[in-house]
């Protein structure tokens, strides 16, 4: 196996930053429900309003907790899911 594309995946899957100091999700999002998103090829809370909730909940490891955290979180910035 190769354990630099494995690291590298992970690294990618947990999203730890993704602009200088600002997480790339809100604290509240689990570890499963970030590795979904990024599954799913989103890496910043921003990219979620081109997501449906609806799509965003049918994604394993998000649970209603996460998408309850998600949605307040763009609210306070002014935005939604796509609707």
């Amino acid at each position: 196996m190769d354990w630099s594309v494995a690291s590298r995946t992970r690294e990618e899957e947990d999203c730890v930053k993704e602009k200088e100091n600002e997480p790339a999700f809100p604290k509240g999002v689990s570890k499963p429900a970030i590795r979904a998103l990024a599954a799913a090829g989103y890496t910043h809370l921003d990219q979620l309003t081109q997501a449906r909730e609806k799509d965003l909940a049918a994604l394993h490891g998000m649970g209603p907790k996460a998408l309850e955290v998600l949605r307040a979180a763009l609210k306070e910035k002014g935005k939604t899911f796509r609707s």
